[in-house]
């Protein structure tokens, strides 16, 4: 709550927010986590980055996901978080998980991207010097480095732990044998792996082959990100592709996506989502997480509506048998699209 001026977070923000363990940790995250990797860089306002970063923290979600690339440029919404962290909540730090990763590019040159340890180690330290931080909650490695020995890569993350730059450490857009490498690499550093996050959504299954249930058995957390399929999975492209839509630039989404399978498709999972009282939007969301191995969800926001909306989607009903059903149906109809 903001007033006159001066942020105060709502007294009661714990009370409507459902929580769930990361894995075997014993770090409780929200069911509906904020990613900053959209609508935080310096091309958008200051002034909604803080009201919808302090907005959700009076709702509950106290895990705000971030990494090195994110914001355009590249790194700003990084900074624009710390803006908000040292000025709104500053006396929240410790109620607060803040994960950033690295391994995409950053700068130039062979150490600007990947999973080496020059590059996780000064990625992390640059990013720590922009949100004005000592440490991470989590920090993860993005991707998968093909060139790089993955002893090295976890050593890194297992060494950043013990230098106290972060206190939990995870991989992203790693698949199901390599995962399981991690693990059991971590696991002789002492070191567990807590986290994985891929990318999930009832368009993208990829993680129901095989890495859901290594995630499981291996007793590590699932956040998942793009659970709305980058808005494919909202009514945006109900009735086709909207002027000023990532599809339409071109950008996060490629314009042969859609075609008249997937535009039937998600119709057909508009009509049961509103036969559910929900939103497409709101269903999707609802469905990663019927997956009990699902920690959280990211979403993003570009105001405090679009996340309120977003958020409601936890007090939506659980999925009948005839409901899951028709679902698989439906996406069964647009298989093969590629995001």
């Amino acid at each position: 709550m903001q007033s006159n001026g001066a942020y105060v977070a709502d007294a009661n923000r714990y009370d409507g927010m459902s929580y769930r363990r990361l894995g075997t940790s014993g770090l409780l995250l929200p069911e509906v986590s904020l990613g900053l990797w959209q609508n935080f860089g310096d091309d958008g306002p200051a002034d909604r980055h803080r009201a919808i970063i302090t907005h959700a923290f009076d709702r509950g979600v106290t895990h705000f996901d971030l990494a090195n690339n994110y914001g355009n440029p590249a790194g700003s919404a990084e900074s624009n978080f710390g803006v908000v962290l040292r000025g709104d909540l500053r006396h929240h730090r410790d109620e607060l998980i803040i994960s950033s990763k690295a391994g995409y590019r950053m700068w130039p040159g062979p150490y600007g991207e990947w999973g080496s340890r020059k590059y996780l180690v000064a990625s992390l330290d640059q990013s720590l010097k922009r949100m004005g931080l000592d440490y991470v909650d989590v920090f993860y490695s993005h991707r998968f480095d093909p060139d790089t020995p993955l002893e090295e890569t976890v050593t890194a993350l297992a060494d950043i732990v013990a230098r106290g730059k972060a206190l939990y450490v995870g991989v992203s857009n790693y698949d199901a044998k390599k995962t399981e490498e991690a693990i059991r690499l971590l696991k002789e550093l002492r070191v567990p792996l807590a986290v994985h996050q891929p990318r999930y959504s009832m368009l993208d299954r990829e993680p129901e082959n095989g890495l859901l249930d290594v995630l499981g058995a291996g007793g590590v957390g699932c956040v998942c990100y793009s659970p709305l399929a980058q808005g494919l999975l909202t009514d945006r492209y109900l009735t086709g592709t909207p002027a000023g839509s990532r599809m339409s630039r071109a950008d996060t989404l490629r314009p042969g996506v859609m075609n008249d399978a997937l535009q039937n498709t998600l119709q057909g999972l508009d009509a049961l989502a509103r036969g559910r009282g929900q939103t497409l939007a709101q269903t999707a969301l609802s469905w990663v997480l019927r997956d009990e191995r699902v920690t959280s969800v990211i979403v993003g926001a570009s105001s405090v509506k679009q996340f309120d909306d977003n958020l409601a989607a936890l007090q939506g009903p659980a999925f009948g048998d005839d409901e899951l059903a028709r679902i698989d149906d439906l996406l069964s109809q647009a298989a093969g699209v590629e995001l």
